[in-house]
């Protein structure tokens, strides 16, 4: 079992080169099964979910060379197969992508349920909806879900709640529908637009996407012969930018779109942080002095992110004076913080909510990671806090992070991965 151990206390200084954005990466590897050619996908993001999904990928039939670490060709003309196999999609969320891609292409799909991180419920029903407004039956049970239809047909779908997930997956499977299919209600975040783009350059026809109303015309086929490069992660450059402000260093983040950071660049500027854009695609944070209280509640895009609730949270654990976060979105978000109570945080946490009384300091202790993104919090905890702190369940992290430890030494950080 491996796990991190670090020695806190030092500010973080220097740059950090953002990777390709998981969340975008996730959904765009399965689309590919949709093309009728090969692609080449430029910025993937090195990290666990990314190689799960291209050994689903080989095991239905596609063929998947690396050029270079961040760099595939895929070529998923000669699909032999659509039942993905259990154990492996299983293992993380966004497998659910290859029920959309799937039953887009061949109108028959089995997949296991989604897994990935314990946040709570985090129903499918959404999706489900979608299909069957196209035109396919769908099952659950025994662990799987199976969707079959004769023909998929555009048509309105009106989502009941805002829905990264059922978005992208609507769109996977209505782009080679006969017709136009129109979501209402659609969300916004940054990597349904990356899908989309990424769709549209292989002979999709969407429009809308970044908006509440996106509108797929059907196509013959998706011609492939492209490459295209993933928009970077919005939320490992929000993390950074977090763990600057709760070092109170100083970092610059490159390989960024800043118009994606707006929402976490306010909330850091009213805790008495700094942060100047240099230009499109660069941001440097700094802080010099205790962060100040604050009050936040995660939304959809454009408003703060859900992926980046615990990050702020440890920035909130040393602030002055009292602070709330209400977490929207996912019920159990908030695991993380009573491995910060652990290392000396005065929290406390009941439903969606939660209240941070700031305290002067974090000492280090052995954590446990609950989540993708509780780890990557912890691990921040890990640098401020005085003494040594060691963060198990590492698994987690590998997830969605991209040598995260080494970018953290890279600014200064003591932390090293340890097999036990």
């Amino acid at each position: 079992m491996d796990k991190l151990v670090i020695t806190g206390g030092t500010p973080l200084k220097g740059e950090v080169n953002i990777s390709g954005a998981k969340n975008a990466a996730v959904a765009i590897i399965p689309a590919t099964l949709l093309i009728d050619g090969v692609c080449t996908i430029e910025n993937i993001p090195n990290i666990s979910d990314i190689k799960i999904s291209c050994n689903i990928l080989e095991k239905l039939g596609a063929k998947i060379h690396w050029n270079d670490k961040n760099t595939i060709t895929i070529d998923s003309r000669n699909i032999t197969s659509t039942k993905a196999p259990l154990d492996m999609t299983r293992k993380f969320r966004a497998s659910y992508y290859l029920i959309g891609a799937l039953l887009g292409r061949c109108h028959d799909v089995e997949v296991g349920l989604p897994g990935g991180c314990n946040l709570g419920p985090r129903p499918i029903d959404q999706h489900i909806k979608g299909f069957e407004l196209l035109g396919a039956n769908v099952e659950v049970s025994q662990g799987k879900i199976s969707a079959k239809a004769k023909k998929l047909t555009g048509n309105s779908i009106y989502m009941d709640v805002v829905s990264v997930g059922a978005t992208i997956n609507i769109m996977l499977s209505a782009v080679l529908a006969k017709g136009t299919t129109t979501i209402d209600n659609a969300a916004k975040e940054p990597h349904v637009v990356d899908v989309a783009n990424f769709l549209n350059t292989m002979g999709a026809d969407i429009r809308g996407a970044g908006t509440d109303i996106i509108k797929i015309n059907g196509v013959e086929r998706l011609h492939g012969d492209a490459t295209y490069s993933v928009v970077p992660d919005q939320i490992e450059a929000g993390t950074f930018m977090l763990a600057a402000v709760a070092s109170r260093g100083d970092i610059t983040i490159k390989n960024c779109i800043t118009k994606h950071l707006d929402c976490v660049t306010a909330k850091i500027l009213e805790v008495g942080a700094h942060v100047e854009a240099i230009d499109g695609d660069t941001l440097r944070v700094w802080c010099n002095k205790r962060p100040s209280k604050a009050i936040i509640k995660t939304l959809p895009y454009p408003g703060f992110p859900t992926d980046l609730q615990p990050q702020i949270g440890v920035v909130l654990s040393t602030a002055k004076g009292t602070s709330i976060i209400n977490e929207s979105i996912w019920e159990s978000r908030f695991q993380y913080t009573a491995e910060l109570n652990k290392m000396g945080a005065n929290i406390t946490a009941q439903g969606k909510s939660a209240v941070f009384e700031g305290v002067d300091k974090l000492t280090g202790a052995p954590v446990y990671s609950t989540d993708l993104r509780a780890g990557a919090a912890l691990i921040i905890a890990g640098i401020i806090a005085d003494g040594k702190t060691e963060v198990y369940n590492l698994e987690h992290i590998d997830r969605g992070y991209e040598n995260i430890e080494e970018k953290f030494r890279n600014l200064g950080a003591h932390i090293e991965r340890v097999t036990e």
